[in-house]
Parts: structure tokens; sequence; C-alpha cells
């Protein structure tokens, strides 16, 4: 071929070629779409319930160590008091009869002549409490009332022990609270027959067993 003509020819198939990747698309970019770039998504996270607590009731009982000593006071006299059960504590339930037992003694706090104390009246009320301290029915009164005038002679030396039987109670009880009232007299003078009048009182709260 003249040098000419393969010129020609040359020229014009690189224009073409320029032509083509000027203004075609290339293959490897056919038929796609740019895509936007994924984003996280959050994730809820479950936050437990919490769990309730049970509330725990407690319950006093003054007779837990078995027994416990009271100092009263009464006017001018001083009572020491002595509480204690026969039956265990655990063995203190709804239907049981249930023994209270306590001895008392007495003396004056100032102006001691040598008059006596005489221990005239003892009694006892009951109320009985459920859970969250609702009241519940209850038995009845219980008392002592001397045999002898003007009463049980109680100043130290000498004192004055008893014991009250509890009877059953609602089934549905937790504990009992005691009221204790005790009517003293004491001599005007060591050698009158004239008596004041002095009352001391006192409360036991005890667990009833479940």
């Amino acid at each position: 071929m003249p040098l000419r003509r393969r010129l020609v020819s040359t020229a014009l198939a690189a224009v073409v070629v320029a032509s083509l990747t000027a203004c075609g698309t290339p293959p490897w970019m056919t038929g796609r779409t740019p895509s936007a770039t994924p984003s996280a998504t959050p994730t809820a996270v479950a936050i437990p319930t919490p769990t309730p607590v049970p509330t725990i009731e407690t319950i006093q009982n003054d007779l837990a160590a078995g027994s416990t000593k009271r100092n009263l006071g009464a006017g001018n006299i001083n009572i020491t008091v002595d509480y204690f059960s026969t039956l265990m504590m655990n063995e203190w339930t709804a239907g049981a009869n249930k023994p209270i037992s306590f001895s008392l003694t007495a003396a004056l706090a100032t102006d001691d002549d040598g008059q006596d104390i005489f221990l005239s009246r003892v009694s006892v009320t009951t109320s009985v409490q459920g859970k969250g301290g609702v009241s519940l029915p209850a038995p009845g009164a219980l008392s002592d009332q001397a045999s002898v005038a003007p009463g049980y002679l109680v100043k130290s030396p000498y004192s004055y022990s008893q014991t009250f039987v509890l009877p059953a109670v609602d089934a549905a009880a937790t504990e009992v609270t005691l009221s204790f009232t005790y009517e003293l007299l004491l001599q005007t003078t060591p050698t009158s027959s004239e008596y004041a009048k002095q009352t001391a009182t006192d409360t036991l709260t005890i667990a009833i067993a479940p």
C-alpha cells in the first residue's frame, strides 16, 4: 500500500477510537446505579423490669428472750416486775393456751418510815392484732382481787406472784398486747389503818407463732 494511504487509514482509525472513548459508556458501568452508603439502624435495648421486693413486717416480741423485767412507778412507790412464760415462744400459737407469769415486789422511793405496801388488785386486758395492725376479736379481761384485807403485802422482801392463761385467739392473729394494771395501797403511817391508793400500768407485746 502506498505510504500516503496507510497514513490516512491510521488517522481515521485513531479518530474512531477517540470518538468511542469520548461518547460511550464503559461496559462495567452499564445497568448500574450508584447506591448510598448504608447507615446503621439503632437497636432498641430492653431494660429489665425490677422485681418487687416483698415487704417484711417486723413484729415486736417483749418475751423474745423468754423473760423481761420492768421498773414501774406509782407515786412514791417503785415496783419491779419480772415477766416470763413457761411456754416456749415458738409454741405461742393462736390456738394454744398461753400462760403469762409475773412476780412483783415494791419499795418506797423516799420517806420510808416503815409503811407497808399492799397489792389490792391486778388485772390484764388483751388486744389482738393481725397483719398490718388489723384489730381482731380479743378474749375477756383477767384479774386477781386480793382475798385478804387490805391486800397482798408486796413491800420488799415480800412479793406477789401470779400466772394468767391467755386462751385461744383468732387464727389470723400475729401478735397480742397485754395491758397490766396494778392497784396498790400504801399505809399513811406505819401504824395507820388508812391507806393511799396508787396505780401502776404496763404493757407487753408478744408475737403469735405461725
